[in-house]
């Protein structure tokens, strides 16, 4: 008897429904929110297109364009050597393709995040999910759900920043050296526009997953969309961003298979 083949599987299951397909992409425009740095700093360009030909005496049957934005613009990929922690390890080109499809841990502190905005997320927080959940996947994601996605329509509420800088959720210095250091996920995925907290600048490190993930050659997926829509566990990532030599990182098209019953 001819052994089921599991890709014959997989699309069976796509084209059955019993297998969805979820976007955790937000759409790149004018309008998608970028980070912005203290002035002083280089700042990245806000995503804009640049017309070549819309089916006229440019090009008489096509429609194409230039487009000009940073790396780490909408949902990314930061590769290590986005920080100068991981300067000498890989570019975004050079991460292997099979960690680019892994499984995915999905811890939801939205309620948290939603009555404070600094809140930072403990490796206490993270052992306590583990006991109701199962240990973190190996070679695998860890998610950030805070309901963050809600605010992507509007640069100001995204970004949440007073005179004191920005308010966004992320995880606590010590948290995020234990992902970093002890545990055997790949790296980090968030809903806000970097993988640190907004108040990160002031951390000891400052700005610890950047620093810590990025220098154990691991990697993180910023501003993505629909956490919600995934369990707790037994989603599949795939994270799909453009192979730019030398590049730091790069917008990504990040999408989640995920069984249902």
């Amino acid at each position: 008897m001819t052994k089921p083949s599991v890709l014959a599987a997989l699309l069976s299951g796509l084209r059955s429904g019993s297998i969805e397909v979820v976007d955790l992409t937000s759409a790149l425009s004018s309008d998608t929110p970028v980070i912005r740095l203290p002035e002083g700093f280089g700042q990245t360009q806000v995503f804009e297109l640049e017309e070549i030909s819309r089916y006229d005496d440019r090009g008489p049957a096509w429609y194409w364009n230039n487009f000009r934005t940073g790396e780490h613009t909408g949902t990314h990929f930061d590769a290590p050597n986005h920080w100068v922690t991981g300067k000498d390890l890989a570019d975004v080109a050079s991460v292997p393709v099979n960690r680019l499809i892994a499984p995915a841990a999905v811890l939801d502190f939205s309620a948290l995040a939603a009555k404070d905005p600094d809140f930072l997320v403990e490796v206490d927080h993270i052992k306590a999910w583990e006991a109701e959940n199962g240990p973190l996947p190996e070679g695998g994601w860890l998610l950030l759900r805070t309901g963050w996605d809600a605010r992507s329509h509007s640069q100001e509420e995204f970004l949440n920043a007073d005179e004191n800088g920005p308010h966004t959720p992320g995880l606590s210095p010590e948290c995020a050296r234990w992902v970093a250091e002890e545990s055997p996920v790949i790296g980090l995925g968030t809903e806000t526009v970097g993988t640190d907290a907004g108040g990160a600048h002031s951390f000891d490190p400052a700005f610890p997953c950047h620093s810590y993930l990025m220098g154990n050659d691991k990697y993180g997926l910023t501003q993505l969309q629909n956490l919600a829509e995934l369990p707790a566990t037994g989603a599949v990532v795939i994270a799909g961003p453009l192979p730019i030599v030398k590049g730091s990182g790069s917008p990504a098209r990040v999408l989640a298979l995920v069984e249902r019953s």
